[in-house]
């Protein structure tokens, strides 16, 4: 059995060699039909030039015309010069073009050749080391820092060496102190990475939170308020069962009812300003409109139902007194600003 399995083994390396060197000279070949020769074209050029010489002879010969190989070479040399001048540039062209196709051919060998050789890099327990050495000194250096975004790279990295270090598992190469070196490694990653994802969510939503809050127009306000609350479901889609995202979304939804609640009431208070009773008590009820709807703590919009309520029965107390009185209240015009 061992000679079998020996002599077996000599003729599958035989084959492999022997394909891989028939492939190598098929391609080989491949590449030499591709290059841009030009027997051909000058072939065709002078067999093209010599029948419309003779053409031209034997024409002007059957007229009478005594020196009709004058006008025929003539003719026949200015179809040679062209043909020369167009071979120049098609033959530039094509030389060209060969020369791409060649300079793809090497950079995909040789981005596949790295490839490979990265992976093969990667098998080896000790560049996993180093590349988490790697990643946790450059998460020391995002703490110390205030950048939000180095956060989201270092997550990033974080994958990537979880998908490196996952396809390097899958080889058979690897002993077991190998395998059991790189699933430590991992473990400590997965946490970098959750501390990363979590830090930047944080982060970047209560910087957006803050520049929202400076903002002047109610439709800015909620416009950055959004993007942090897309920050924080970026986050969601990863750890889906983070209390602190959840409280974090809480507090920005709660910040754009509030948005928009004051500016309702603003709205409302100008109007009662003006005179303007019943325009002030439509926008009193878009203001408990939005805080019934928005996602609003339960004390807090007790609290501010209440208050819209009691400016609301001050403004019909006061449009009962005009009528009393006799005044009429003023038409808002059309044009007063919502």
């Amino acid at each position: 059995m061992p000679n079998n399995s020996a002599g077996q083994a000599f003729p599958r390396s035989a084959r492999s060699h022997v394909h891989s060197t028939s492939s190598e000279s098929a391609r080989r070949k491949s590449q030499r039909t591709r290059v841009p020769s030009s027997a051909g074209y000058l072939v065709v050029a002078l067999t093209i030039s010599l029948i419309l010489f003779f053409a031209v002879w034997w024409g002007l010969a059957s007229a009478g015309d005594e020196a009709s190989w004058v006008p025929a070479g003539l003719i026949s040399s200015v179809c040679l010069l062209i043909a020369f001048s167009a071979r120049e540039v098609l033959m530039r062209r094509a030389w060209t073009r060969y020369l791409l196709e060649q300079d793809q051919h090497e950079h995909s060998g040789r981005e596949r050749t790295s490839k490979s050789e990265s992976v093969k890099k990667m098998h080896s327990a000790g560049m996993h080391a180093a590349a988490l050495r790697t990643l946790q000194m450059q998460s020391a250096e995002a703490d110390s820092g205030n950048v939000a975004e180095i956060h989201l790279e270092l997550f990033q990295a974080c994958q990537d060496y979880l998908g490196n270090t996952d396809e390097a598992l899958r080889s058979s190469s690897l002993s077991t102190e190998s395998r059991m070196a790189i699933r430590a490694g991992q473990e400590k990653v997965r946490a970098l990475q959750k501390h990363h994802m979590l830090t930047w969510a944080r982060d970047a939503s209560r910087a957006l939170t803050h520049e929202a809050q400076q903002r002047g127009r109610m439709s800015d306000k909620i416009e950055t308020a959004n993007r942090a609350l897309d920050c924080l479901d970026t986050a969601l889609k990863v750890y889906a069962d983070e209390p602190e995202l959840e409280a974090s979304k809480l507090a920005i939804r709660e910040f754009i009812a509030s948005v928009k609640v004051a500016h309702w009431v603003e709205l409302a208070e100008r109007s009662a300003f003006k005179g303007h009773y019943r325009r002030a008590i439509e926008r009193y009820k878009d203001a408990l409109f939005y805080l019934s709807r928005e996602s609003v703590k339960e004390d807090v919009r007790t609290a501010g139902a209440e208050r819209i309520m009691r400016e609301i029965e001050m403004l019909r107390a006061r449009i009962n007194n005009n009528k009393k009185g006799g005044a009429t209240e003023q038409a808002p015009p059309d044009s007063d600003a919502i």
